[in-house]
């Protein structure tokens, strides 16, 4: 055997030996990386933090919560943001009693008695805010964004409800709450990474699943995308750097689409612009992630539908739509038999009587469509504001609603005629 051969041999047995070496890590942390999802999972359905409180998994149900409306009362009241247009409200309930856990991502309902400001009459109003913290057993935090009247329409009013909390809610005012709900949600027993993306304020049911998975101790890769104009109207910036020192699986991306003179790029934030799909593609590594995303219309309607082109799975992605809603879907598609059965809808106080559109999501849009006015909180079948009795037909619900819907009645916001139909409405 010559010398050549017998470094050639060497070399070839050093070379199986670092490769086994590194199969043998290969594996030892994808069990490492599968032994502590399975603890994560496991400590997310038992008690996750120092309150006993815990959120509930994805198979099983929310922990009973009160039925209609509880009363709470504001234990603080404080400003997140430079501008003062963000506040955050501590609730805490007046019975004492312990609060129930909720999916993080859910909302809030508040029934507000507000002066109307044209016949200076009180009247109810029901809005749904996001909760913006992680469960806990002794409050609730929302996070509040005023909300005022358009720059180019100064004419037109601020908003009622944000108004009303900012102006006329202090330590000590009482509230009327409903428990937690919305479809709009960590999904907690999944494995992937995750990517939220917040605009706005927007970001505020992120904030509530990034601190539940950070303090759960889970190990899943978090990418988490905040964009404002500037510093002034960012909320909680030092918590969020504390938190992305704290955690390496916690990647922080901070973009201010039209920073002051005073904000640091690199230092501040991390990209000037909005947040898009450019930006997506540049910083995240290619594979498998859930999306979870809310913010102005803009961002929206360009992001899911950005997302889905880039080739996301439409079941990874996850976006909040209560409220006025924040993604024009494409009108649905009409089925032949629907084309061959029309359906009249009857609204009987406001004296209308219309051929019902099957193009149409729901019958809350089919009235707004028609200069119908309905109250309306979550859009999502959860807050109940929109329930209207039906006087004669029945309807079909396009998802199951979270709120308990009274005999003789239904909710306007996911429901479609599947008959003639009149409502007291």
């Amino acid at each position: 055997m010559t010398t050549g051969s017998l470094a050639l041999i060497i070399i070839g047995a050093i070379l199986a030996q670092v490769i086994a070496l590194l199969l043998l890590g290969f594996y030892r942390r994808r069990e490492q990386y599968l032994g502590l999802h399975e603890k994560s999972i496991q400590t997310s359905q038992g008690r996750m933090f120092d309150d006993p409180v815990s959120t509930p998994s994805d198979q099983e149900a929310p922990r009973s919560a009160w039925e209609g409306y509880r009363e709470f009362v504001v234990k603080r009241k404080e400003y997140e943001d430079e501008s003062r247009s963000i506040c955050s409200f501590y609730l805490v309930p007046t019975d004492g009693e312990p609060l129930p856990g909720f999916r993080p991502g859910q909302f809030l309902t508040f029934k507000l008695a507000i002066d109307d400001p044209l016949s200076g009459q009180a009247r109810d109003v029901v809005r749904c805010y996001s909760l913006s913290d992680l469960p806990r057993s002794e409050y609730y935090r929302v996070s509040i964004k005023r909300v005022a009247s358009p720059k180019d329409n100064p004419e037109l009013p601020a908003g009622l409800s944000s108004s009303y909390f900012h102006d006329h809610v202090h330590e000590g005012s009482h509230l009327s709450v409903k428990a937690p709900s919305g479809h709009f949600h960590l999904m907690m027993d999944e494995p992937l990474p995750m990517v939220l993306v917040g605009g706005g304020i927007g970001i505020t049911p992120m904030l509530s699943i990034l601190k539940t998975v950070l303090e759960a101790g889970m190990q899943r890769e978090i990418w988490l995308y905040y964009g404002v104009r500037n510093g002034s109207e960012q909320i909680m910036k030092e918590e969020l750097q504390a938190l992305a020192g704290r955690h390496k699986n916690f990647h922080l991306h901070i973009c201010y689409s039209a920073p002051d003179d005073s904000d640091r790029e690199g230092v501040d934030y991390h990209h000037q612009g909005h947040v898009d799909m450019a930006l997506l593609r540049t910083t995240l590594r290619l594979e498998r992630y859930q999306f979870y995303i809310c913010g102005p219309r803009a961002m929206m309607e360009s992001m899911v539908p950005g997302l889905e082109k880039w080739g996301v799975d439409a079941g990874d992605i996850h976006y909040e739509s209560f409220g006025p809603a924040t993604l024009t879907r494409d009108r649905r598609v009409v089925t032949e038999h629907e084309q061959q059965q029309p359906v009249s809808v009857t609204f009987a106080r406001s004296g209308k009587s219309l051929a019902w559109d099957p193009g149409s999501d729901s019958l809350l849009e089919f009235a707004e469509d028609n200069g119908i006015e309905v109250e309306s909180g979550c859009r999502a079948g959860s807050c109940g504001s929109c329930s209207t009795a039906v006087t004669s037909g029945e309807v079909d619900y396009n998802l199951e609603p979270d709120a308990d819907i009274q005999q003789g009645q239904c909710l306007l916001c996911v429901s479609r005629p599947n008959q003639n139909l009149v409502l007291d409405a």
